[in-house]
């Protein structure tokens, strides 16, 4: 079995990639971030009939019902940030989608009593330093551009407030977990998607079909399973920095897939992120991380 840290830098790489293909995708926002959520459910849902269960507790009612509810906010989530690809740069539109560990960071010690150290704190500033200089080191933001970014801050609030609800929620598997949260985000975008515009699959290519189920498959289904199975044993603090790593992966696929221009500034900015990111995960496993 993976080790959670492992299984979490996993999730973050699919989760940096996942832009190559939602571009591909000629669907609505909405739309895409349904059947995302769709294909996804079916994956995880026929692993649960292929894996053994553990001795995990099960999610009690009252647990079910919070993580659908918290799927809800997953299908929001997704539907803003791949707004925000529409109106600007998918470095900018993720990195300000990724001010969210800065919520989790802070709001970890509170809701958990988790015990920050010094040199958490100095990974941790030290990444969001180089956030602020990926973000604000580009090209001028037009009007539009702004748009883009305040989306993927609207998302970026619905990712604190659904890793922090996870760590509230101590029973099931991360499978398990996964499918009720996949099953919430279904429920509120079955409803949503025909109040804007309806359902337009039947009208896809065969590429945007491929592309829609690699996204539902790889970057949903399997991305999931791994970051929610991870959170559940690792500190919030943690969670916060690896999830730094996307970012960074997302500049690379801006600037290789899409040809989109990145500063030097924000290059620098990429690699304080991934250097401090780096220094955390070594000076992680030479001590324990804090008790929960």
């Amino acid at each position: 079995m993976l080790q959670p840290r492992t299984m979490n830098i996993s999730a973050m790489i699919l989760f940096g990639t996942l832009s190559i293909f939602v571009r591909g995708v000629d669907l609505s926002s909405l739309e895409t971030a349904f059947w995302r959520g769709l294909i996804a459910l079916a994956v995880l849902s026929l692993l649960r009939l292929v894996t053994p269960r553990n001795e995990t507790p099960p999610l009690s009612g009252r647990q079910k019902l919070i993580m659908v509810l918290t799927g809800m906010a997953v299908g929001l989530n997704w539907a803003l940030l791949f707004t925000a690809y529409n109106y600007t740069s998918v470095a900018v539109a993720t990195l300000a989608y990724y001010f969210a560990p800065v919520l989790v960071m802070a709001l970890s010690p509170l809701l958990f009593r988790e015990r920050t150290t010094p040199w958490q704190l100095l990974c941790f500033f030290a990444a969001t330093a180089g956030l602020v200089l990926v973000i604000s080191g580009g090209a001028t933001l037009t009007a539009g551009k702004l748009v883009g970014v305040g989306f993927g801050l609207g998302a970026a609030c619905l990712y604190a407030t659904v890793v922090l609800i996870n760590k509230f929620c101590p029973g099931g598997t991360g499978l398990d977990r996964s499918i009720y949260q996949m099953a919430g985000s279904c429920l509120l975008l079955v409803v949503l998607v025909p109040l804007r515009g309806g359902f337009h699959l039947l009208d896809c290519d065969v590429t945007s079909l491929v592309n829609l189920l690699i996204v539902g498959v790889v970057h949903t289904g399997l991305a999931y399973w791994l970051y929610f199975t991870s959170i559940r044993d690792l500190p919030g603090t943690q969670t916060a920095i690896l999830s730094y790593i996307d970012p960074v992966v997302a500049i690379f696929v801006s600037t290789l897939f899409f040809r989109e221009s990145v500063a030097i500034s924000q290059w620098m900015g990429a690699a304080l992120i991934l250097g401090f990111t780096g220094l955390y995960q070594v000076l992680s496993i030479r001590r324990p991380a804090p008790a929960k």
